[in-house]
């Protein structure tokens, strides 16, 4: 049964005729018993009170598709109109939002070798301060913002100039740990929950876009918990997956590593690209909070992301970008049927110790399929430890074998260097 079926509220009403008496109030006419007769409603009533329950359903629908929480929203019934008299507005919230969030959001200055010190020349990026502790304030911000950094310059809402330090990066999420002086902080941002996350729901960009520090823009969550594929090298070959945010709101180049946060002011996102192409708008992208803070929390214990590492650098057998020729497919010697696996490249470290070599072709690992370099990163990282055992099975000159390596802490790229020197 609907709200509004005839059933509920008819409009039909008993055809007693009535009189207003001398006071103004509705009476039968006497004569007749009274006690069998009840009061109808008027068409009058009917009216006012539909028209009352339309309106308390069109603000309920509002403050759902806006965002606005209907129960700490105060309504008032004048006439036949229900009006919002609290936060009604939501471009009130937006403005309120952005407002707490502004004091902890920074533009980030990246005076690399090709800057020559010229600050017009330095890269540009934004960073969210989300902790302050021991007289020294922290920031988040991407990886890709302080690449190759020799100079770190950050640029708070106040227009103060202070230097930072790396505490740590992570190149495969794409997140970076800076630290500067905690001095004259006071503000750090609320970290909110991207798990609730819902499609439609308005969100804010705040960041140092093209250098303009304090921009704010605003949109929707477009999709929540989107996977889309990452060349980590920039070689064009897919060999990890992202999880993001995807946002309409207007991201550009210099908004890398700055906040998206909900109406409430709390950080849900940490911006991190956008896709231009002719004909494309509004396609933005987060990394969500929640595996943002994984990794922040490793950087800050340990300075980098513990990881298993099995030491191969692999190429994709069936590399659409750069695939292989038949010569080198024959060089291989591979059966007819294997179609799928990645070729090592190099060896080190527990792979090198557990046998395999150049031109290696690993299709298993545990018995599972592995097909690319991505499915195999991502078996290591969300199925091993550090000190696993794992099993490798593959081809080389043709033939299927085995072997089994212990999965280690990844070296630095130093550390790695240094073996490649030691080996010559």
């Amino acid at each position: 049964m609907g709200w509004f079926d005839d059933d509920f509220y008819s409009t039909k009403v008993p055809g007693r005729r009535v009189r207003l008496s001398e006071g103004g109030s509705l009476r039968r006419w006497r004569g007749g018993p009274r006690k069998h007769h009840r009061r109808g409603l008027s068409t009058l009533q009917v009216s006012l009170i539909s028209s009352v329950l339309s309106a308390v359903v069109a603000v309920l629908l509002f403050s759902f598709i806006t965002g606005l929480p209907s129960s700490s929203t105060r309504h008032v019934a004048t006439g036949s109109a229900v009006l919002l008299s609290d936060g009604g507005d939501p471009y009130d919230r937006i403005t309120t939002a952005a407002a707490k969030v502004a004091p902890a959001v920074v533009s980030i200055l990246n005076h690399g070798e090709l800057s020559d010190g010229d600050p017009e020349q330095a890269a540009l990026g934004s960073g969210v301060i989300f902790k302050k502790e021991k007289g020294k304030a922290f920031i988040i911000t991407n990886t890709h913002v302080i690449s190759d950094a020799s100079d770190l310059e950050i640029v708070t809402s106040d227009g103060a100039s202070r230097e930072a330090k790396v505490v740590g990066q992570d190149s495969i999420n794409d997140i970076a740990v800076l630290e500067i002086d905690g001095q004259g902080i006071d503000t750090v941002i609320e970290l909110g929950d991207s798990q609730k996350l819902h499609a439609g729901e308005t969100v804010i960009a705040v960041g140092n876009p093209l250098g303009l520090g304090g921009t704010v823009t605003f949109g929707i969550v477009s999709y929540n918990g989107r996977m889309i594929p990452v060349s980590l090298n920039q070689d064009g070959v897919y060999d990890w997956e992202q999880e993001v945010i995807q946002t309409d709101a207007a991201i550009n180049e210099g908004n890398s590593g700055g906040a998206l946060v909900d109406l409430n002011g709390r950080l849900i996102g940490i911006n991190t690209m956008k896709i231009s192409d002719t004909g494309v708008e509004g396609l933005g992208f987060a990394i969500p909070v929640n595996e943002v803070m994984k990794t922040v929390d490793d950087l800050l214990l340990h300075g980098k992301v513990v990881r298993p590492y099995m030491g191969v650098y692999t190429l994709d057998l069936n590399n659409r970008f750069s695939p292989i020729t038949d010569e080198q497919r024959a060089d291989l010697k591979l059966p007819n049927h294997v179609k799928e696996g990645v070729i090592v490249l190099e060896a080190h470290g527990p792979a090198e110790d557990a046998g395999l070599k150049l031109n290696d072709v690993i299709t298993q690992l545990d018995k599972q399929p592995i097909q690319s370099t991505l499915e195999l990163r991502r078996y290591l990282y969300e199925n091993k430890k550090i000190g696993d055992d794992l099993e490798v099975t593959y081809y080389r000159e043709g033939k299927l074998e085995k072997t089994t390596l212990k999965l280690t802490d990844k070296p630095s790229e130093a550390e790695i260097q240094q073996g490649l020197d030691e080996d010559k």
